[in-house]
C-alpha cells in the first residue's frame, strides 16, 4: 500500500472503459459524483462474471446489434460477453436429529453472549466456524467417469442465511451438480452504468440437468440411510416424504433451489474462431488492445467444485503473464476416474463390504 504506483480507490464507480479507436487506454469513473478518467498502459477487468461483461458491453465490446438498439457505439462486436453464463445450484435435504447433539441451541438468544464472548476474546466456540465440518463428492450414477455431486455437512436444519431454522435439533446435506451444461446470460438493459443488467441463469432447462438433480436427491437420501445415521436420522423436513417422484423432486428443486454464489464463464477463454470466445489463452480481449479480464468469467467450462481456489491461480497465472514472467511448461496430470469395466464383481464386493 505504500508503493508510489499504486493508487487504490474505494467507493469508486467505473462507468466504462476508454478506447482509442480499439485500443484501450483508461477508465471512466465516478467518485463522490464526480467524473475523472485514469489512463493506464493496460487495463485489466477483474469484476467476475457479473460486472466484467456488463463493463465491457457499456464500453462498446459485445453483440453489436444489442449494443446499437441501447444506443451504445459498437468498439468490436464479441457476441460472446455475457453469453456462457454457468452457476451451481444448491439446495438442502433436511432431517430430523434424534439426539441433541446438533447446533440447535447456539440460536437461541440466551446463548449468543457467551458464544460472541468466547470468539471475540478467546477465538474459539461456536462462532470460530462455518460449521461446515465434513464435505465431499459422489458420482451419481455409473456412467460419469469421476465425481459430479458436491456434498456439504451442516450440523443444524436451517436456510443459508440463516432464516427458516428447524425448532428443534436437525442437521442437513448441501447438495448439488457440479458439471452443468445448462447456460444463461448476463445482458445490460441500457447506458446507465447503475442499472443492474439483466441476469439470466436459465437454471434446471436441460434433461442432463434435471436428470442429475433427481439422482442428487436420491443419493443424499440413501447417504442418510446409512446404518451409521440410525441413532440419528429423524423425519426427513426437506424436500419430505411427499416429494417421490421425479416430477416431485423437480418441483421441489425449482421451488427451493438457491445459488451457490459460483457465477463464471460470462468471458470465456477459448480461440478467436470461436464466436462465443472472449479471451485468449493470455486472457488478451480478442479484436482490442491493452485490455484483458482476469476473474472467474474466463473460466470456458465452471469448475467442479468451488470457484475460490480455481479463480486464485487464473489471478497468479495473470500476473506472471502481465510481467513478463517465465511460465512453467504444461503438465498432465493423472486424476481418478471410475471405469465401469474394472469395477469390482458382486462377489468381490461383498468380500470387501
Amino acid at each position: 500500500m505504500n508503493r508510489k504506483n499504486l493508487t487504490v480507490l474505494t467507493g469508486a464507480t467505473t462507468d466504462k472503459i476508454v478506447f482509442e479507436g480499439k485500443t484501450a487506454i483508461g477508465v471512466e469513473y465516478r467518485k463522490w459524483g464526480r467524473k475523472k478518467t485514469a489512463y493506464g498502459a493496460e487495463i485489466i477487468s477483474c469484476g467476475g462474471a457479473i460486472n466484467s461483461p456488463k463493463l465491457l458491453q457499456l464500453s462498446g465490446v459485445g453483440d453489436e446489434n444489442t449494443l446499437k438498439n441501447l444506443g451504445i457505439k459498437p468498439v468490436h462486436h464479441l457476441p460472446g460477453v455475457g453469453e456462457n453464463l454457468q452457476d451451481h445450484l444448491e439446495l438442502y435435504v433436511q432431517y430430523e436429529c434424534k439426539e441433541p447433539v446438533s447446533m440447535y441451541p447456539a440460536l437461541k438468544y440466551h446463548n449468543q453472549p457467551k458464544i460472541g464472548f468466547d470468539w471475540l476474546f478467546r477465538r474459539k466456540g461456536a462462532a470460530a466456524t462455518n460449521h461446515f465440518e465434513a464435505g465431499g463428492f459422489v458420482r451419481g450414477n455409473d456412467e460419469v467417469a469421476y465425481p459430479n455431486l458436491q456434498f456439504h455437512f451442516l450440523p443444524l436444519a436451517i436456510r443459508y442465511d440463516g432464516s427458516a431454522p428447524n425448532k428443534g435439533h436437525g442437521f442437513q446435506l448441501h447438495v448439488g451438480p457440479m458439471n452443468t451444461d445448462v447456460r444463461g446470460h448476463v445482458k445490460i438493459r441500457s447506458t446507465n452504468p447503475d442499472e443492474k443488467p439483466e441476469i439470466f441463469f436459465n437454471y434446471l432447462s436441460t434433461p442432463q440437468e434435471r436428470k442429475e438433480w433427481v439422482e442428487a436427491i436420491r443419493v443424499s437420501r440413501d447417504i442418510i440411510a446409512q446404518p451409521a445415521f440410525d441413532h440419528l436420522r429423524g423425519k426427513e423436513l426437506s424436500p419430505g416424504s411427499e416429494a417421490q417422484t421425479d416430477q416431485e423432486i423437480l418441483d421441489f428443486v425449482a421451488r427451493e433451489g438457491e445459488s451457490a454464489y459460483h457465477p463464471s464463464c460470462t468471458c470465456k477463454m477459448g480461440l478467436e474462431s470461436d464466436e462465443m470466445a472472449v479471451v485468449d489463452e493470455s486472457l488478451n480481449v480478442h479484436g482490442v488492445k491493452n485490455l484483458r479480464v482476469v476473474d472467474a468469467s474466463v473460466f470456458p467450462a465452471i469448475t467442479n467444485g468451488n470457484l475460490y481456489a480455481p479463480t486464485i491461480m487464473v489471478a497468479e497465472k495473470a500476473a506472471d503473464m502481465i510481467m513478463g514472467h517465465t511460465l512453467s511448461p504444461a503438465k498432465d496430470a493423472e486424476y481418478y476416474r471410475y471405469l465401469p469395466e474394472h469395477a469390482p464383481a458382486p462377489e468381490e464386493d461383498a468380500a470387501l463390504a
